[in-house]
């Protein structure tokens, strides 16, 4: 166990193990130790605050600096959501433990080259790592368990998104926290299979995909940006190349036009910038785009 969790004592250290460790930096912002993993509520700009991450720290948490941290978990409301964050992970970390997973060597091929190692979850169920990707491997009896909307012919499963088919098929096999970012992830780049799952339909803003795929269907005949760039040649305005749909390929036609700067960089929207053809001025002048040859299509 690492030795300042050993030393710990007072209110501000939970049991267990991994126990829950908090206090302040050097710098006075709080941060929190659960086995070797630091945890930072580090202030971000307009009195936000983020939680950042660290890893094995072998100082005291008063002698931690915002140097030991990286990286960007998500944004957090007060220090109450701080500790809420970390006592979550301090959760998944114990049943993690407990789910009695094994790392084994491995040169299994993957879809994303070599595997570096495995670990096992049980029996036909392991996630592989290699040099630039990761994820699951099924046995053929496994995979036929998987929801038919999730499966995937070859068993195997990214570690991006589609791991979260074989949670949802083996939920006994995964943390609560594991669960839930499962759940979150189908309902979000799966809504159709979320849906048909849980019998329910999803709302807007209750999925990503869903609602880039309406936001696109609402918006097929209006001119939607799909590059910008801050003018050269005309002071205050973004050049925007626009097509009909926000279809990439331009199949529908191509535009420029000139839309202020301020008001594209604070409403670019979701999903894109849909042009006004009523305020925002169709553009044919020089191009601050490195080789456009001053084309448009209607």
């Amino acid at each position: 166990m690492n030795a300042i969790l050993q030393t710990a004592l007072g209110d501000d250290a939970s049991p267990g193990f991994p126990g829950i460790l908090f206090g302040r930096s050097h710098d006075g912002f709080p941060v929190a130790l659960v086995g070797d993993n630091a945890f930072a509520m580090v202030p971000g700009t307009n009195g936000r605050h983020y939680l950042a991450m660290g890893w094995r720290i072998a100082r005291p948490l008063d002698e931690w600096t915002r140097s030991d941290f990286y990286g960007h978990s998500g944004e957090l409301a007060d220090e109450a959501a701080f500790r809420a964050r970390v006592e979550e992970n301090a959760l998944h970390q114990r049943q993690r433990t407990a789910l009695g997973r094994r790392e084994v060597s491995s040169q299994a091929h993957t879809p994303w080259g070599t595997s570096q190692g495995a670990t096992v979850h049980a029996d036909g169920v392991a996630f592989h790592s290699t040099a630039s990707h990761g994820g699951f491997h099924l046995s053929p009896e496994r995979n036929a368990k998987v929801h038919p909307l999730l499966r995937t012919g070859n068993a195997w499963y990214e570690e991006d998104c589609h791991w979260a088919a074989v949670a949802h098929a083996f939920p006994e096999l995964f943390t609560d926290f594991e669960k839930a970012s499962a759940d979150t992830t189908i309902r979000n780049w799966y809504p159709a299979a979320w849906e048909e799952i849980h019998g329910k339909v999803l709302e807007s803003g209750q999925s990503s995909t869903k609602d880039e795929r309406e936001f696109y269907k609402r918006h097929a005949d209006h001119w939607i940006a799909v590059s910008a760039i801050r003018s050269n040649h005309e002071p205050g305005f973004t050049e925007v190349v626009a097509t009909l749909g926000g279809d990439r390929a331009g199949t529908r036609g191509t535009r420029r036009y000139l839309v202020p700067s301020e008001e594209y960089g604070t409403n670019g929207g979701r999903f894109g910038f849909i042009i006004d053809e009523a305020r925002h001025r169709l553009y044919d002048g020089s191009s601050s785009f490195v080789g456009w040859q001053g084309r448009e299509t209607q």
